[in-house]
């Protein structure tokens, strides 16, 4: 059988829909609808851990990674926000810490932490995902390189543009997919799209277009994904029936039951 990176880049040769759990729990629920993949959430994991979004060690987030992967035998990417590093050295450092530790993929962002720009220069954000390729490639592995820009979460003007010309540079770097959250009109879907040849993962439930997945293959996307969106439902669910408990109300709407839990994690017989 192919190892998870060889089945996780076959997976990109059709419309992929890869949602993010948070947990082996909800990893095993995802893979018993029958998805094929999934994804960590940086998040997902961080609020998990009673940590604010972006810290979390490279460690723990790779472990996190292998976690899941266990759980389900599914391929999983790896949120790993900026690379768990500063130089191309260090992100080259965690591909192959992720590559080693049987991650499918992993995607590597260009928010620049401490610095005053909001985004790392695009010259040097490319050098970052050439030096991840060039270590996939040596490694002989099918890896999948994600090549993220948040400039859609940022002030800069003309984000569009910005993101087009970075997208270009991360696939002309070696990523095999390129991605751009915030997404959510038309527009800018297709114009990513049709910029760079490389699948295109687009990040679901912001609104517009993001919440229509017939529309997003038909514009060409290859792959979706929902960050931390299925957590907040989640946890949005937790906190309204904790606060009506908090005022004195019992109001527990739409339980599973216990049985269907039970038979979610049951221990399958072997065949």
């Amino acid at each position: 059988m192919p190892d998870s990176a060889t089945r996780f880049r076959a997976l990109h040769s059709r419309f992929l829909v890869m949602p993010n759990p948070w947990d082996a729990g909800t990893a095993k629920l995802l893979a018993n609808l029958g998805f094929e993949a999934i994804a960590t959430s940086s998040a997902g994991l961080a609020w998990s851990d009673a940590r604010p979004d972006g810290h979390v060690t490279r460690k723990r987030a790779i472990a996190h990674a292998v976690e899941i992967a266990t759980a389900t035998g599914l391929p999983v990417n790896g949120d790993f926000e900026s690379g768990y590093g500063e130089t191309p050295a260090e992100v080259a450092d965690t591909i192959l810490a992720a590559i080693d530790a049987g991650v499918a993929g992993c995607s590597v962002e260009d928010l620049a932490h401490d610095r005053p720009e909001p985004l790392y220069d695009v010259h040097m954000a490319a050098r970052r995902i050439e030096a991840a390729r060039d270590t996939i490639d040596r490694s002989g592995s099918d890896f999948v390189l994600t090549g993220r820009t948040e400039v859609f979460f940022t002030d800069l003007p003309d984000k569009l543009s910005i993101a087009v010309e970075r997208l270009k540079a991360y696939a002309a770097a070696g990523a095999h997919v390129v991605y751009a959250p915030g997404l959510t009109r038309e527009e800018e879907v297709a114009a990513i799209v049709d910029a760079v040849d490389v699948p295109v993962n687009v990040i679901a439930g912001l609104g517009g277009v993001s919440d229509d997945l017939a529309k997003l293959e038909a514009l060409g996307v290859t792959r979706i994904s929902l960050g931390s969106n299925l957590m907040k439902v989640a946890i949005g669910a937790f906190l309204d029936a904790a606060t009506a408990l908090k005022a004195g109300r019992v109001a527990l709407p739409d339980m599973v039951s216990s049985a269907s839990m039970n038979a979610a994690f049951a221990p399958r017989p072997r065949s």
